[in-house]
C-alpha cells in the first residue's frame, strides 16, 4: 500500500472492520455488506447488513464490556443499536480499506 503524506481530514467512506471470522463492509456508518472469511461468501442476512454503527464495545479485565460512542478500535467489538436488536460482533482483529473491486460488488 503506498503511504500519502496528505495531512487533511480523512474523505474515504469506504472501511472494513475484521474480526476472526468476519468482515463487516460499511459506507459511512452504514454496514452494506458482511462476508464469511473463511469462504468468502457474502451473507446478505446477516442482522449487521444496512445497520448503522453505534460504535465499540470496550471489554475489560473484571469481565465488564462497556458500550462507547466513538469508533471501535482494534481489541473492540462493534455495537449496532438500531433497528429494535442490539448486536455486538467478535472482537476486532484489524480495519481496513477495501479493494475497489469489493466495493464495486457491494450490492446496491
Amino acid at each position: 500500500m503506498l503511504k500519502s503524506n496528505y495531512r487533511g481530514p480523512e474523505r474515504r467512506v469506504h472501511r472494513v472492520y475484521v474480526t476472526r471470522n468476519t468482515e463487516y463492509h460499511f459506507r459511512g456508518d452504514r454496514c452494506v455488506a458482511v462476508r464469511d472469511r473463511r469462504t468468502g461468501r457474502w451473507l446478505d442476512s446477516h442482522l449487521a447488513v444496512d445497520r448503522r454503527l453505534a460504535g465499540g464495545v470496550r471489554f475489560y479485565g473484571n469481565g465488564a464490556a462497556v458500550p462507547s460512542g466513538e469508533a471501535p478500535k482494534v481489541g473492540e467489538a462493534l455495537y449496532f443499536d438500531d433497528g429494535g436488536r442490539e448486536l455486538i460482533t467478535s472482537l476486532l482483529a484489524s480495519i481496513e480499506r477495501p479493494a475497489k473491486e469489493l466495493v464495486d460488488r457491494y450490492a446496491s
